[in-house]
Parts: C-alpha cells; structure tokens; sequence
C-alpha cells in the first residue's frame, strides 16, 4: 500500500466522503488512488470509500467543501496542487475559517528530494496554510501519512470546527508503506461554568435593557427555541449575528432578527441597550473602518457578558439560562405566511417576494445577492422551513461553490442560490461542476451591472466626489455580459427574466425539474 492508499482508506474510515479536487501532477498518486480504493467519480455514487467531485477552479474546490460541511456537520477533503493551488483557494478558505467550517484540506507538494531544486512551483505551503490560524502538518514518509490523515480529520472537528492542512509530498505520495490508521475522536465542546450561566441569570433579573446576540450552532432550532423563550420571558431584544454560517428559519421555527451590516444598523437595534449577553459570537464591530467613526459597535456604557466562547456548548448553555429564567415559557414562533406573487418590471423590492412566495420546503439557500437581496430576509419569514448559507467572511465568489458543496451533501433537498453579478463571476466556471454532477441547485442571479455595494462604500467612506474613472471600476456594463450563454456553456439550462411573471414561470419551472439551472435575473442597483 502507497501513502496516497492509506490517506484515502483513512480518510474514509473517518466519515470524510467526498473529496472536491483540482489536482496536478504532485497529486496523481492521489487520484489513482481513488479507483484502487473503490471511489466513485463524475458524478457516481456506487463506491464505498470516497466520492470524487472535479472543480474547475480551487476557489470552486474550497467553497464547495464549505457548503457541504456546513450542511453535512462532517468535513470534505479539498485536494489542491502545491502552494499556488492553495492560494487560489484562500478566499474561500478565509469564508470557512470565519465560519468555523471543518475542511480537511490535501495540498500536493513536491518530492522531498526535488525541493532543494527550487522549480518554478515551489513555494513557502506552510506559511500561506498558516494565514488561515488552523492545524498544519507536513508528512515525512508514507508511513506517517495514515496518522497524519487521522489527526487532520480530528483537528477539522475541533469545536467549532476548523481547518487542517496536511501537506503530501509526492513521494510520501507514491512510496510504499503508507498505514491506514484508525479514526482519533474529536474533542467535545466544552460545557458552560454553571457560575457563568447563573450570572447571566442574574443581568437578565435585573430589569435593565439588556439584548442577546447569539451566532454558530445556536443558529439551528434547538438553540433558537431556547433564546426565544430566554427573550420572550425576560423582555430581552434577541439578536443573529450578522452572517451566520447556517440559519435554520421559516414557518414553525422563531423568526430572529439578524444584527445589521450597516454600523448605523447596529446603532439602531442596539440603542437603549445596557447589556449585551453573547453565546456563540462575539460582541459587533464595524465590518469596516470608516472616517471619524467607531469601529466597536457595541454601545458606549452598555456591558458585554459572555455566556458561551465560540467553541464552547452554547446550546447547552442556552437551554441551562432558558431553564433557569424562562420557566414553562414557551418559544414565539414564525406563523406561516407567505407574499403575493407580484407583477411588474423586477426591482430590488419585488423579486424576494418572487422568492418568499415559492420557496420549497426544506429548500437551502446561499446567499450571496449583497445589496440585491437586503428585503430577502422579510419576504422568506413565513415561507416553509429553510437554512440559509451567508458570506461569512466577506470574501466574494463563495455563493456558487457553496451551493454546489450544500448539494452533494444533501441530494434531495432543493438548493437556491441567490448570487449576485460581481461575486458570481470569480467561481462561475463552478456551474460546469453542477452540471458534471447534475445537482439540484436553481441558480437566481441578480444583474445589475454593477458592483452596487461598492457604490455605497464609495459614498460611506467619505472619499471625494467621484468621476467617470472611479464609476468604471464599479461599473460591469460595456461589455454587459450575457450569464445566459454563459450558464449554457458550461452545461447548465438557462433563461433570463427581466419581469416577476417571468422570474415566478423560471424559477418554478426550474425548481420542478432535476439538476441545476440558473435565471439571469435583471434588477436595477440600489446605487
């Protein structure tokens, strides 16, 4: 057995299924190794050990397996091709870490004994897997790569979860002795101090305006119910944080406001507050510095009390506080409800009510529409219930992959994506990726011809009045760009919808058949 074997056995055995790659010739003992231990690939299921999923792009590589562990709970492999590989990735990679997503990447080096040659491809891989704070290994001979594959699995679910970088030689790669090595139990979450809850407790007695903004696993039902009940029994304002790695929401389930992006937002729901309770985030900052303002959010004199680190059982947690200040209260939920479908040219207004009004049960959304999709969170309220994927980490271009990743974890649950121009364009080469493994994912791309979100940043900053210069670097007309024969291209059916009829026809009828679509959706920017 070559180490390649015994990383894929290993790896295996673990619980990891999938490996989305884009691989070179550092990994080929990688790849064939997929067939020698049974893997499927191109799209089949039948094989025992791992399911092989090709990207175009390593950007497509990282978001995907973020999608899929963000809905699968357990990590995809990424195999990616020496350092460069790895930094095309990173992006999506940084949206992982800020989402606390356990990914196992493999990233192929040279042999040991050609590195001291310094061919073109060599690079520093530590220091730019080192950027993204997680576990990095390097394995030093086939014998090791079995262990190290173990300990990877193990350090990616690390609560709350994290990213693992095992770096493979090709020779450590193609040498006989590689060991399969047995699965290494994750650690658990670590459990609240009772004194810490029971503190709480007391800031939540004692009548002052207090709010509480929880994120991470306290977005999912059991930790939404027990922070509504904490909230409906002591008249606490509870908040989401801004973009959580997955939100379960819909009729049946506590509808929860998410804090805002805009620090004026922030200003708003928070005014008034004197102490803000955190379970599972951290207290708000600024997504950006801006001129003249604050970058800590948090009001000046209102206390933060932790209840749970990141990491920590914040559900547990919330249910203790729940149980110790909530009594028999039970947790408010979202009635079912949805819009009218509306008529009329598509505007930033109507077309989430395109989306709240058909949105599938058990749909999941990534949500990458930016300024487009501001009202999405309203119109969805009531709809059946539905997880929604955020830009956890600010970096665009994750929405597509996600979707894609979100899709082979879950192959018979609808998967919207809601992705907006600009992003879209740096990993849309990911559609030929659910084309290839013909995934149920409807694409809704909102075209607006611009990057409309900078528009506004260009506003907030204070910079100068702005001329034709600056409005072309913001600007994606001249040449528009025609996402229809794009999508076409790539092998994914496409239409484009320039009207609420026509978005409601084209999204129903794509939601109706399998395998991916995507809608060239035409709505004017904000700005």
């Amino acid at each position: 057995m070559n180490g390649a074997q015994s990383l894929i056995r290993t790896l295996a055995d673990a619980g990891v299924e999938v490996c989305f790659g884009n691989p070179g010739t550092s990994e080929m003992h990688f790849v064939a190794a997929l067939d020698s231990v049974g893997a499927s690939s191109a799209g089949g299921h039948g094989g025992p050990e791992m399911r092989a999923v090709l990207a175009l792009s390593e950007g497509g590589v990282t978001g995907a397996a973020d999608g899929y562990a963000r809905i699968a709970g357990k990590p995809a492999a990424t195999l990616l091709h020496l350092g460069p590989g790895l930094a095309n990735g990173l992006a999506n990679l940084h949206n992982a870490r800020r989402a606390f997503t356990p990914v196992v990447n493999v990233v192929g080096d040279h042999a040991t004994y050609h590195k001291k040659y310094d061919a073109p491809l060599e690079s520093d891989i530590e220091a730019l897997a080192g950027t993204l704070n997680g576990w990095v290994r390097r394995s030093t001979s086939p014998a090791d790569v079995g262990a190290d594959a173990a300990a990877a699995v193990a350090a990616a679910m690390d609560p709350p979860g994290r990213l693992a970088t095992l770096v493979l030689p090709a020779d450590a790669s193609w040498g006989d002795g590689g060991q399969v090595c047995a699965p290494v139990p994750p650690r658990a979450a670590k459990a609240v101090a009772e004194t810490t809850v029971k503190s709480v407790a007391e800031v939540l007695r004692a009548g002052e305006p207090v709010a509480l903004l929880i994120g991470g696993p306290a977005c999912r039902e059991a930790g939404l119910r027990a922070a509504a009940r904490v909230a409906a029994a002591t008249g606490a304002k509870l908040f989401v944080e801004t973009f959580p790695a997955r939100l379960e929401r819909g009729a049946g389930l506590p509808n929860v406001e998410r804090l805002g992006y805009l620090a004026e937002q922030v200003a708003f729901q928070l005014d008034g507050v004197r102490h803000l309770v955190v379970a599972g985030t951290r207290a708000p900052v600024s997504f950006f510095a801006y001129p003249g303002k604050a970058s800590d959010l948090v009001p000046e004199g209102t206390r933060v009390h932790p209840l749970a680190e990141v990491g920590h059982d914040v559900v547990g947690a919330l249910e203790e506080l729940a149980a110790q200040v909530a009594g028999d209260v039970e947790a408010p939920v979202q009635p079912a409800g949805r819009p009218e479908l509306p008529s009329g040219p598509l505007t930033p207004q109507n077309w989430v009510e395109v989306i709240g009004a058909l949105l599938p049960e058990g749909a999941i959304i990534s949500d990458e529409a930016n300024t487009s999709g501001l009202l999405l969170p309203a119109a969805t309220a009531g709809a059946p219930r539905h997880d929604v994927l955020t830009l956890t980490g600010g970096a665009i271009g994750q929405g597509i992959p996600v979707a894609t990743g979100a899709a082979v974890a879950a192959p018979d649950r609808p998967v919207i994506c809601l992705e907006s121009d600009g992003s879209a364009l740096y990993t849309i080469s990911t559609l030929w990726t659910q084309a290839r493994e013909n995934l149920n994912v409807t694409t809704v791309l909102l075209n607006n011809r611009a990057y409309a979100i900078l528009r506004m940043e260009l506003q907030r900053v204070g910079a100068e009045s702005s001329g034709p210069k600056a409005n072309q670097l913001l600007d994606l007309s001249t040449p528009d760009m025609d996402f229809v024969r794009i999508a076409e291209g790539m092998g994914v059916p496409a239409s484009r919808a320039t009207t609420a009829e026509e978005l409601a026809e084209q999204f129903s009828r794509a939601l109706a058949e399998p395998g991916p679509h995507l809608i060239d959706a035409h709505v004017p920017p904000l700005l």
